[in-house]
């Protein structure tokens, strides 16, 4: 029950833009480090992190593309097909 309601969450994350959260971290920072023993700033610090959490994350996956670019490898999308197969017509 706990794993698919954080993998449901995660996905929520996933869908939010990157350019968007990046425009609050200032905004939460600051909030985050004017402690006060209540929910809102427990909010704060969890929301801070996401924004965090999400930045890194394309971070290191934008590395991950141009490092596969840089060796010549397929990208990962192409080295797992989906969907429907490439079909050629044979006369």
């Amino acid at each position: 029950m706990l794993e698919k309601t954080l993998e449901k969450i995660a996905e929520k994350i996933l869908t939010l833009d990157e350019a968007s959260l990046a425009a609050l971290w200032d905004q939460y920072k600051q909030k985050m480090e004017k402690f006060q023993p209540n929910r809102e700033w427990e909010r704060s610090v969890i929301v801070f992190f996401i924004i965090n959490s999400v930045r890194v994350k394309n971070h290191i996956f934008n590395e991950r593309i141009v490092h596969h670019y840089q060796q010549g490898e397929p990208k990962p999308e192409e080295s797992t097909p989906k969907g429907k197969p490439t079909l050629k017509l044979v006369k």
